[in-house]
């Protein structure tokens, strides 16, 4: 097949995630448009959708309608193609083209992979066994919505972000759910052990079964899972399996077009690949040590990448990203360190009868991290605070209290 005729300038983006739309919009709000073409090729039968509120759309809070990021008429109306369901499989760095699941060959002026991660797997007997699925994509919030109306029992692996949803979405479905995690608690990446505890009393009053410092060995049945085999032989009995242990960036593309890669597509502050002609951002990209597992930073990236395909000056640097998140309607906050080192103090603040817990850290009287979980108004405070590195001791003692009482004291 002969490759389709480049006419002027021609941008491909593979894969058509948050933030891969969040790269387009920014293309058309460029004073002068960069490429004559645009095209999309997006794995996935949907166009872009908000992959955040998919938790919402598994308990039954919206509908899919409501995930759609832009209408149909958008791409139209900015002369954008995009072709869903037509992954692209091979790259072709000499000839600059790619080539599609369906065999279409597309020439490109520039090239952005935008391929986002896939889940991890740790690699555990029966693995493969049917009902044992992941929670990623609309195709999993499906198939899971499916199954909670022809079957009642569950068990989630991962209690992170993704794992948390799966479990609460499930038992509103009415699901029997156990969730089971490795760490010694909940979100163990966004709260300290004591934020943990309290999240997991909150799940578990409302009716999930949680085991923590615990993880599978093995998932029994013959055709389909049947069983959840831990580490102590304890066997648990299930109608389905949801893996939600973590995520990994999908640079398999990258990898066999010979771009260097490290556990992601590595880049420069420009979102250059090793190749020039070819960019990447979001959850498949690498910059230094750095990967990018939530969506802030990839937007960060969309908007610098937009600029620089315009021929602007821009550099994406990363920052200190916050984390806000709602868990069973319990809003949660976290920024900077999270866990109290030998170089940090403490400042703690518990209101028992409400459920709010506060932790500051704080190191040479400079805030170094926040952990917040039910009340997070002053969130994106402490995160400036966290971010600014100045200096607190004016304030300190009120700091826990919040900026209102920080301002009366200053």
């Amino acid at each position: 097949m002969n490759a389709t005729t480049q006419t002027e300038s021609t941008l491909v983006i593979c894969g058509h995630g948050m933030v891969s739309q969040r790269l387009l919009e920014a293309l058309c709000r460029q004073p002068a448009r960069p490429f004559t073409r645009i095209i999309v090729f997006n794995g996935e039968a949907a166009p872009a959708y908000n992959r955040i509120q998919l938790s919402a759309l598994l308990a039954g809070d919206t509908g899919e309608a409501s995930l759609a990021l832009q209408p149909g008429d958008w791409f139209r109306d900015n002369a954008i193609e995009v072709c869903d369901g037509e992954p692209v499989v091979a790259i072709n760095r000499h000839d600059r083209t790619v080539t599609t699941v369906t065999g279409r060959v597309q020439s490109f002026t520039h090239l952005v992979l935008a391929t986002g991660s896939r889940p991890s797997k740790p690699g555990l007997p029966g693995e493969n066994l049917d009902g044992v699925m992941t929670f990623r994509d609309l195709n999993d919030a499906r198939t899971m919505i499916d199954t909670a109306r022809r079957h009642r029992r569950v068990v989630v692996v991962g209690g992170g972000f993704l794992g948390l949803e799966a479990a609460e979405g499930l038992r509103q479905r009415g699901m029997s759910v156990t969730l089971l995690h490795r760490s010694g608690h909940l979100l163990n990446r966004q709260l300290d052990p004591v934020g943990g505890q309290l999240l997991q009393q909150h799940l578990e009053n409302r009716g999930l079964t949680i085991r923590t410092g615990t993880s599978p060995i093995a998932l029994l049945g013959r055709h389909r899972v049947r069983a959840v085999q831990l580490e102590d032989e304890t066997l648990i009995s299930t109608d389905l399996v949801v893996m939600a242990a973590g995520i990994t960036p999908a640079t398999g593309l990258a990898r066999d077009a010979g771009l260097d890669c490290d556990r992601g597509i590595l880049v420069d502050s420009r979102m250059q690949t090793s190749d020039p002609s070819i960019s990447a951002l979001g959850e498949c990209c690498q910059l230094g040590d750095a990967t990018f597992g939530l969506v802030e930073p990839g937007y960060q990236q969309a908007d610098v990448l937009a600029r620089v395909l315009s021929g602007i000056d821009a550099e994406f640097r990363p920052q200190e990203t916050s984390t806000r998140l709602k868990i069973s309607g319990v809003p949660i906050f976290s920024c900077g360190t999270v866990n109290p080192g030998p170089d940090t103090e403490s400042v703690v603040w518990q209101d028992h009868e409400q459920n709010h817990y506060c932790r500051l850290l704080i190191k040479n009287q400079r805030l170094a991290g926040a952990v917040l979980l039910g009340d997070t108004r002053d969130g994106p405070w402490y995160s400036q605070h966290i971010r600014q590195q100045g200096d607190i001791s004016r304030y300190r003692d009120h700091i826990a209290f919040g900026k209102h009482y920080c301002e009366a004291a200053a």
